[in-house]
């Protein structure tokens, strides 16, 4: 049932300064704007929009969001630090594990993370990290579990360095010439356990971008660590397409209806 959708304030995610913090500007605070159904949702979904790390794509964080709360989940996007403004790794994947933790305290059952592009390389280290803490606890939101309950993948980057990998979105997050080892722990097929909760993956064979290698091995890695993936490819494509529709949404892209279908044989979404 599509229902009314209701966009809230922005919200920060911490009250004080971001760990990390390199100023106080509007591109030092990360932040979450809520798009809420019309009913009392039990479920919600953190959005990271794509943008290789040094933008937003609204088309993949508003647009996404406003299409979840239609179909009766509760969405959040997360508004990230940059590695434009100067930010790298551990910030982003802070800002990540800070908002599955705000988003919890407010109640919600079940918490889930959804990224596109380097946005789904950073939902995707949330879900295959959060057994590593990305910053100091603050409070007592820090005391909830940062691990998301399912992951969402949209044409994601999941590998840095070649041949496969996005290397722009890794200069961006891990700088010039990091340690190799860094690169490892950012190449998340390779980080894959059996407690990295179920995800949804789709990506496009014509994806010149970020080749669909990445959603592949990383399908691949979960089927090996015996945990649930659903992974969707589609034949036609570029990187970067989204729903490929507006507001309301009548002729979204079939990922979505697939996604929604995901989500309700899971209880996570009415139906």
């Amino acid at each position: 049932m599509i229902t009314a959708v209701i966009a809230a304030m922005s919200i920060r995610l911490w009250e004080g300064d971001a760990p990390y913090a390199l100023g106080k500007g509007e591109n030092d605070i990360p932040t979450l704007t809520a798009f809420l159904p019309e009913k009392p949702s039990k479920t919600a979904i953190v959005v990271c929009p794509g943008g290789a790390y040094w933008v937003l794509a609204d088309h993949e964080g508003t647009d996404y969001a406003q299409y979840l709360a239609q179909h009766g989940v509760a969405a959040y996007v997360l508004r990230y630090r940059l590695g434009q403004f100067k930010y790298r790794h551990p910030a982003m994947l802070a800002d990540a594990q800070r908002a599955i933790r705000k988003v919890r305290s407010m109640g919600y059952q079940t918490v889930g993370i959804m990224g596109s592009s380097a946005g789904g390389h950073l939902a995707g280290t949330a879900s295959v990290h959060s057994a590593l803490e990305a910053y100091p606890a603050a409070d007592d939101i820090d005391k909830l579990s940062r691990r998301p309950d399912f992951g969402i993948l949209c044409y994601a980057v999941t590998a840095l360095d070649k041949p496969y990998g996005h290397e722009f979105s890794g200069k961006q997050l891990l700088g010039e010439n990091p340690d190799h080892k860094l690169v490892d722990l950012m190449n998340l097929p390779k980080q894959v356990t059996k407690d990295t909760p179920p995800c949804f993956l789709w990506h496009t064979q014509e994806d010149d971008a970020v080749p669909p290698q990445n959603s592949e091995l990383f399908a691949a890695a979960m089927r090996k660590a015996g945990v649930e993936c659903e992974y969707h490819v589609f034949a036609k494509g570029k990187h970067g397409i989204g729903l490929t529709d507006k507001a309301p949404y009548k002729n979204a892209h079939p990922w979505a209806a697939s996604l929604i279908f995901w989500l309700q044989q899971h209880g996570w979404a009415s139906k």
